[in-house]
Parts: structure tokens; C-alpha cells; sequence
């Protein structure tokens, strides 16, 4: 997930846009797993800006990896540049925690050597996460 800061007169979309072109392998390997609503039913959008807080007339945007609206499950793979920002990931999860969305991480090893094992937790994080569209 990437963090970026826009005047009121740019876009976070075509930043996301730049991004979309750009997926790294292991980020292909999931969109074509979750796109199209492959997986459970659920639609997924890729490298989706997600507006954090407003100051002085700047917008503060995440752009997630991968985002669920329907379970405000927000999906990021993590390359080895997360090693690096390991603090700054940690603060950024407890404020969109705090915004009532879930984030489920996993690793590009993850993807590349336990397909199946990430399948299962996003299963998970997706069966356990309240459908915030729900009448009942």
C-alpha cells in the first residue's frame, strides 16, 4: 500500500492508474485469482485509493494492493520494501483499523510457495469481516 498526498486539484486516480500498469508478479498472480468476482463472489478492485484524512485542503490517500468494499477487507502483499517500513506499515494498519477496515497481509513468498494457504486466509478474513451492506 502505497501513501501519497494530493492537493485538492490532482487525482489519486491516475496515481492508481500508474500503479494498475505496474503490478508486481506476485500482485498479478492474485488479480487474476480475485478479479471478475473469482473468488467466493466477491468483488475485488486493485490498487484502490482509499481517502485517510483531509489538512489544509491536502488529501491523505492509502492505495491498497487489493480492496473488498462488500467486507471492507482491504488485501496487501508485501514485497521486500515492507521489511524497511515495518513501523510505518504497523501505524498505517491502526488507522485504517480505526476507520473499520480490516487488513490482511501476506508476503510474496506466500504467494509464490503457499498459494493455497493465502486462498484460505483471505476465506477467512472474508467470513469474519461484518457485511457492512447487510440489512439484518
Amino acid at each position: 500500500m502505497v501513501v501519497m498526498q494530493i492537493d485538492r486539484y490532482h487525482s489519486p486516480i491516475a496515481f492508481a492508474r500508474l500503479l494498475r500498469k505496474n503490478l508486481t508478479q506476485e500482485e498479478r498472480i492474485m488479480w487474476e485469482l480475485l478479479r471478475n468476482r473469482r473468488f467466493r463472489g466477491y468483488k475485488f478492485v486493485r490498487q484502490h485509493p482509499i481517502k485517510v484524512w483531509e489538512t489544509d485542503g491536502y488529501y491523505h490517500y492509502y492505495i491498497a494492493d487489493f480492496y473488498c468494499a462488500q467486507r471492507r477487507l482491504v488485501l496487501e502483499i508485501d514485497g521486500l520494501i515492507h521489511c524497511l517500513q515495518e513501523d510505518y506499515d504497523r501505524a498505517r494498519d491502526v488507522i485504517m483499523m480505526e476507520m473499520n477496515l480490516k487488513v490482511l497481509r501476506v508476503k510474496n513468498q506466500e504467494v509464490n510457495r503457499k498459494l493455497n494457504l493465502v486462498l484460505q486466509k483471505i476465506a477467512e478474513a472474508l467470513d469474519s469481516s461484518p457485511d457492512p451492506f447487510s440489512t439484518v
